[in-house]
């Protein structure tokens, strides 16, 4: 499985229904919000065979302003492999 950030983007007007949607699906406690500063969105990471498998964790009407993106993590080989190739 990969890891996905899943970014859920609402509008003010919009809260309280996505949250309740989301707490419908019982992935309330699983996303973080920057909704109490001003920040309408909802983020969380999640275990996945797929970008399409993560976006699951979106309700249906909110999938298509939400965002995935697989996260990585790069180890010191790596890093020193891709400032070798970028010289």
């Amino acid at each position: 499985m990969e890891r996905y950030l899943v970014i859920s983007p609402h509008t003010v007007e919009d809260c309280a229904k996505v949250i309740t949607q989301i707490e419908a699906v019982g992935s309330l406690t699983r996303f973080d919000w920057g909704c109490k500063d001003g920040e309408h969105t909802g983020w969380v990471i999640v275990e996945a065979d797929s970008k399409a498998e993560a976006l699951m964790v979106v309700p249906s009407v909110e999938r298509p302003r939400a965002k995935v993106v697989k996260l990585v993590k790069f180890g010191p080989a790596e890093v020193k492999a891709m400032h070798s190739v970028s010289r």
